[in-house]
C-alpha cells in the first residue's frame, strides 16, 4: 500500500484564497483586483528571488494568531483532504512577529492549529521552523529558542530557508541550529537549489542537516553526490517548484534520475502549492508521467520518507503499518 507523505511543504503556501478574502478585511488588507487566487499564484517561471516575492505575498496573513491558527488547521485538513498520511509544515515565525504577537505565540497558534486538525482529520503532522537566510544571527536563535520550547507540542524540526543566491552562507547560522539540535529537533536545511552543490554537504558538515531541501545542483559535483549518497543525506525533491523557482528549466531536466543512480535516498514535497498549482499528489503524478518511476520505485520512497521524517515513534510505527 501506497502513503502519501509531505517532507516539504510550507506553510505560507498553503493559504486558501478563500481564507485570503475572508481574513483581508479584518487586517485592513485591500481585495487585489484579479481576486487572491491569482494575486497568490505564479504567473510563469523565474528566479528564486521572484518566487520568494510571490510568495511573500501571503505574509500579511499572518499578522494575527488567530489567522495563522486558522491557516495552519486549514493546512493540515486540505492535506488530509488531498490524501496525504502525513504533513511537514515549515514556515520562518520571525518573519510574522510583532509587538503584538512575537515568535512564541506565533508558534503557539500554528502548534494549535495543527492539533486541532489531527485530532479532526486523524492525520499525523508537524510543524518543522525555519530561520532565514536574511535576518541576524540574533533573531534566528531567538527562532531556535522558540523551537526548543515547542519541541513536543507540534514543533519537530529546524530549517534554513530563504533567498540562497543573495544570502549563501551558512556560517552565521551556526550558533541556531546548535540550539535546535540541542533540543532534539530534526534539521533539514534549504541548500544547493540556487547554490552550488558544495553548499548541500556544507549544511551537512556546519548545521547537522540529515536532509536537503531541493538540492538540484548536488548532481553538478560528482563529489559532493557521491558524498551524500556515502552519508545517507536525504533530499527533498519538489519537482514543479524547481521548474518555478529556476532551479530547473524543465521538468525533463530534474536530477531525480541522477540521484536515484548515486543512491541518495529521495523524499517528496509540494513546496508551495498554492503558488505553483501542484499540491502533493500531483508531484507524485509527475514522477510516474514525466520521469517514469513504476510501482517499486514509488514503494521505495514511501519507505524513505517513513525513515527520514521527523516524527514520534507512535506516527513512525502507525505509518510503518500503513505500508505493509
Amino acid at each position: 500500500m501506497s502513503v502519501l507523505i509531505n517532507l516539504h511543504s510550507h506553510l505560507e503556501g498553503r493559504v486558501r484564497p478563500s481564507t485570503a478574502a475572508d481574513l483581508a478585511p479584518a487586517l485592513g488588507l485591500v481585495d487585489p483586483p484579479e481576486g487572491w487566487a491569482a494575486a497568490i499564484a505564479l504567473d510563469a517561471p523565474g528566479t528564486l528571488t521572484q518566487y520568494l516575492v510571490r510568495v511573500a505575498a501571503t505574509y500579511p496573513f499572518f499578522r494575527s494568531a488567530e489567522a495563522v491558527r486558522r491557516i495552519a488547521r486549514e493546512a493540515v485538513i486540505d492535506a488530509a483532504a488531498s490524501g496525504q498520511s502525513h504533513l511537514e509544515l515549515r514556515f520562518g515565525p520571525a518573519t510574522h512577529a510583532d509587538d503584538a504577537n512575537g515568535i512564541d505565540e506565533i508558534v503557539r497558534a500554528a502548534c494549535e492549529g495543527l492539533r486541532d486538525a489531527t485530532a479532526i482529520t486523524g492525520i499525523s503532522a508537524g510543524i518543522v521552523l525555519a530561520a532565514l537566510r536574511h535576518h541576524d544571527p540574533e533573531t534566528n536563535e531567538l527562532v531556535a529558542d522558540a523551537a526548543a520550547r515547542a519541541a513536543g507540542s507540534g514543533v519537530v524540526g529546524f530549517d534554513l530557508a530563504g533567498d540562497e543566491l543573495l544570502y549563501p552562507a551558512l556560517e552565521p547560522h551556526t550558533g541556531s541550529f546548535a540550539i535546535a539540535r540541542a533540543a532534539g529537533l530534526g534539521i533539514t536545511c534549504h541548500a544547493a537549489e540556487a547554490g552550488p552543490a558544495s553548499a548541500a554537504r556544507q549544511a551537512v558538515e556546519l548545521l547537522g542537516a540529515t536532509r536537503i531541501g531541493h538540492g538540484a545542483h548536488i548532481v553538478d559535483d560528482p563529489d559532493v553526490l557521491a558524498w551524500c549518497a556515502d552519508h545517507g543525506v536525504v533530499v527533498e525533491i519538489c519537482p514543479t517548484s524547481n521548474v518555478f523557482t529556476g532551479a530547473i528549466a524543465r521538468l525533463d531536466q530534474h536530477p531525480e534520475a541522477a540521484f536515484r543512480a548515486a543512491g541518495v535516498p529521495l523524499v517528496l514535497g509540494d513546496d508551495n502549492p498554492m503558488q505553483t498549482g501542484s499540491d502533493l499528489a500531483t508531484e507524485r503524478t509527475v514522477l510516474q508521467r514525466a520521469f517514469g518511476w513504476q510501482d517499486d520505485d514509488l514503494a521505495a520512497l514511501d519507505r524513505v520518507s517513513v525513515a527520514a521524517a521527523f516524527l514520534e515513534p507512535a506516527d513512525r510505527e502507525r505509518l510503518h503499518s500503513m505500508l505493509s
